[in-house]
């Protein structure tokens, strides 16, 4: 009997400028860029990121959003802006803290505490 586990193998994002976005994340995640269709860009994280042109951007708020970290949440948001990502609200629940921010195209994801 085949397996019924659907396994995620990778997250697409609409945008404006698939190179310029998948160059961000790669540098964002240190996962190369392993496929550039033009249209098309993947990079090669766990799971996958695919980054794919489209005419006009989503409007209004993200439907679904990508959550991450390290060892440092601080650290990791002052790398991510210099990058070319934006900080938002830092908000915590309990023990956990996490900071909203946003990709160079304005898509939003969260930074926390021990998230990797």
């Amino acid at each position: 009997m085949p397996s019924v586990e659907f396994h995620i193998g990778m997250v697409t994002i609409d945008c404006r400028d698939p190179q310029a976005l998948a160059g961000f994340w790669a540098a964002a995640t240190g996962a190369p860029i392993v496929a550039d269709y033009g249209m098309f860009v993947m990079v090669g994280s766990s799971p996958r990121m695919g980054f794919q042109q489209v005419p006009d951007p989503t409007p209004g708020k993200n439907r679904l959003h990508l959550d991450g970290g390290g060892d440092d949440r601080r650290a990791q948001v002052e790398r991510l802006v210099g990058l070319g990502a934006t900080e938002g609200d830092t908000h915590a629940m309990g023990d956990f803290t996490w900071t909203v921010m946003a990709d160079p195209e304005g898509n939003v994801f969260c930074v926390g505490d021990g998230q990797s």
